[in-house]
C-alpha cells in the first residue's frame, strides 16, 4: 500500500516537472498557460437594435472612399466612421460609431467584406466595442456577419449581426437597421 502511495507522488512529481518544463520549451518567456477555471462568471446574451448611417454623398460623408480601382467597382474600398442611432432617422439619439473598412470583394454582385467595431457611447454600454467581421451581401433582404469579438462589457463577445437596409439613395447612401446578438462576460 505505502509503495502505491509513494509511487502515485513520484508520478505526480514528474509529470508536474515535465508539463512546466513543456510549457517553457514550448512558450519560452514570451507566455504562459495555466488552467482556467471561474465560477463566477456567467455568460450572458445581449440583444441589440440600433441603426447605421451610412453617408458617402454631399458635405458631411461619414464613409469615404479610400481604394478606386482602374475598371469597374471590384476593389472599392471605404473608411467609415457611421453613426448608429435608436431610429431610423439621422436625428434620432445616437448611441455610437460604426468604424471600420468595407470592400467591395465580390466580382459578381453586391458582396462586401466588413471589418468593423460597433463603438458604443450610451449607458452601461458607453466605452464597450462590438467587432463584426465577415461579408455583407448588400442587396439581400436580411444579411448575417458574425460578431468574433468585442471589449469593455463585450469582452470575449461571439455572436451574429443581422443586418437589413431600411433606406438607401441613388448615390449610395443608405440607412440600415441591426439585431445584434452577443454572448459576453
Amino acid at each position: 500500500m505505502a509503495f502505491s502511495v509513494n509511487q502515485a507522488l513520484c508520478n505526480l512529481f514528474f509529470i508536474t516537472l515535465f508539463s512546466t518544463f513543456l510549457v517553457n520549451l514550448i512558450n519560452g518567456e514570451f507566455a504562459e498557460q495555466s488552467p482556467v477555471v471561474s465560477t463566477e462568471r456567467m455568460e450572458k446574451m445581449t440583444q441589440l437594435h440600433f441603426y447605421f448611417h451610412d453617408i458617402i454623398d454631399g458635405e458631411s460623408p461619414t464613409a469615404v472612399k479610400i481604394i478606386s480601382p482602374d475598371a469597374g467597382y471590384f476593389g472599392e474600398t471605404y473608411m467609415a466612421d457611421d453613426p448608429l442611432t435608436e431610429g431610423p432617422e439621422p436625428t434620432s439619439k445616437l448611441v455610437g460609431r460604426a468604424q471600420g473598412v468595407y470592400a467591395l470583394a465580390s466580382k459578381e454582385g453586391a458582396g462586401l467584406l466588413m471589418v468593423m467595431n460597433f463603438a458604443f457611447l450610451e449607458g452601461i454600454y458607453n466605452g464597450s466595442t462590438i467587432s463584426v467581421l465577415g461579408r455583407n451581401q448588400i442587396f439581400e433582404s436580411v444579411r448575417e456577419m458574425p460578431v468574433v469579438g468585442g471589449s469593455g462589457i463585450f469582452r470575449f463577445a461571439r455572436g451574429y449581426a443581422l443586418a437589413k437596409t431600411f433606406w438607401m439613395s441613388q448615390k449610395g447612401d443608405a440607412v440600415v437597421e441591426y439585431n445584434v446578438s452577443v454572448v459576453h462576460y
